[in-house]
């Protein structure tokens, strides 16, 4: 007979590339059943768009099936639920939570969410798309829905759907009057739209969150569990300046920074094919926070006009596997944080793993890249070393998540963000 541990050795051959570690170890392999010669399992992923699914069925069923005995190999994929089925809001069913933010309004973050959604869906995965600005909803507008339709079942509103995508938006519930409310009222109504929705089973639910970092953002991110979020910015400075706020508010209420997309990043010449950064070309905004950047989405007539006639592309497709990647490690991988002290005018970053990073107080100061301390266009320093304090000190540092650090200093600037590969390479200096 088959044994579990022989099959199990089999799989502990197939190798995660982004997390660096076997399935096995993972804890991917489930409902391991042997009977008669036939071996039956699952591979529960991090998450249902997983780039890698069939690469891994496709080797799981060649290892198990050339062990001797077995005659045929049943591999389920499945993908995790982190949600309490047992709850009583309409999220039960929901797999992964996906929140596209900007902390600037402008940038295009609506018609990145609806982007996503729709390319989501097209790829086969039931797919959810909530709109809570409330005092800006764009679904109606973007899906050409003038007319809305919202009905109710015990309690529960009934998201509507348009070509197999669910969708909900403020803007269904309160038509096109103006939305004028205060605080509490506000907070009300976004509980009802989070928690009252009757999604049924979603691969992805994807909130198209209002712009900003105030009392709504932190109602959305503290009232339900958000597996990830996407930041959306341009590379003008003063988007720059409050991507930080919004990265710093995400990670004070737990919530996984997945990575940056760079809206209107370029056009292309429709006479030469050359292209041109509108904004500067100046390091991408990614690389600045120490995050990924999913995607550049170039400034293209049609984008975003009308999401009824959506057509996926390759750009589309790379944005959906790049966000799929990056859940994937927020879900398995991480890392612990180090401890930042201050020894007279060094600041030290102490690992519990590895050698300590030394770095000169003034030097890290000096070497900050946020918007207010080098140029978007140009990508020239605009901070004069003159200006620091020689005593400067850190006043408090932010973890933020797997990447990089938010420190505050004592000359009062704290919109700084410096990346675990920069401060790395600060210390070498």
């Amino acid at each position: 007979m088959v044994q579990k541990d022989v099959v199990l050795k089999a799989l502990s051959e197939i190798i995660d590339p982004d997390l660096g570690k076997d399935i096995v170890t993972l804890g991917f392999i489930k409902e391991l059943v042997i009977s008669s010669g036939k071996v039956s399992f699952a591979i529960e992923l991090t998450t249902p768009a997983c780039p890698l699914k069939n690469q891994f069925r496709e080797a799981a069923e060649k290892l198990v099936g050339e062990i001797e005995g077995v005659e045929k190999v049943n591999v389920t994929m499945t993908a995790r639920n982190s949600r309490d089925e047992k709850s009583e809001n309409g999220l039960k069913q929901v797999k992964q939570i996906i929140a596209v933010a900007s902390a600037k309004g402008g940038v295009g973050k609506s018609t990145v969410a609806a982007t996503l959604a729709c390319e989501l869906r097209d790829q086969g995965y039931k797919t959810g798309l909530l709109d809570t600005d409330i005092f800006g909803p764009s679904v109606p507008t973007l899906f050409n829905i003038s007319k809305p339709e919202v009905f109710q079942r015990e309690k529960m509103l009934i998201p509507m759907e348009k070509d197999g995508l669910k969708l909900m938006s403020f803007g269904f519930l309160m038509g096109d009057a103006p939305a004028i409310m205060r605080g509490p009222m506000v907070s009300g109504y976004m509980q009802q739209i989070l928690l009252q929705v009757e999604w049924g089973e979603l691969d992805y639910l994807i909130i198209d969150m209002p712009p900003g970092t105030g009392d709504i953002q932190l109602t959305l991110s503290q009232t339900i569990q958000v597996d990830g979020a996407v930041i959306v910015t341009t590379r003008a400075a003063l988007s720059l300046v409050d991507v930080s706020r919004g990265i710093l508010m995400f990670e004070k209420v737990g919530v996984p920074m997945l990575g940056v997309v760079e809206n209107m990043s370029h056009f292309i010449c429709d006479s030469c094919d050359k292209e041109h950064f509108i904004f500067g070309e100046a390091k991408a905004p990614g690389e600045r926070f120490g995050l990924e950047t999913l995607a550049q989405i170039p400034l293209e007539p049609g984008r975003g006009r009308n999401m009824e006639n959506y057509k996926s592309n390759e750009l589309n497709k790379s944005l959906v596997e790049n966000i799929a990647r990056a859940l994937g490690k927020a879900t398995a991988a991480k890392i612990e944080p180090p401890e930042v002290v201050q020894e007279t005018d060094t600041v030290v970053v102490k690992w519990n793993d590895k050698e300590d990073w030394k770095i000169n107080a003034v030097h890290m100061r000096s070497s900050c890249r946020c918007a207010l301390c080098v140029d978007e266009y140009s990508g020239e320093k605009i901070l004069n070393d003159e200006d620091i304090p020689r005593d400067i000190k850190v006043e408090s540092v932010t973890p933020l998540g797997n990447y990089a650090l938010a420190v505050s200093w004592s000359d009062g600037h704290s919109s700084g963000i410096f990346p675990y590969n920069q401060l790395k390479e600060l210390a070498k200096a």
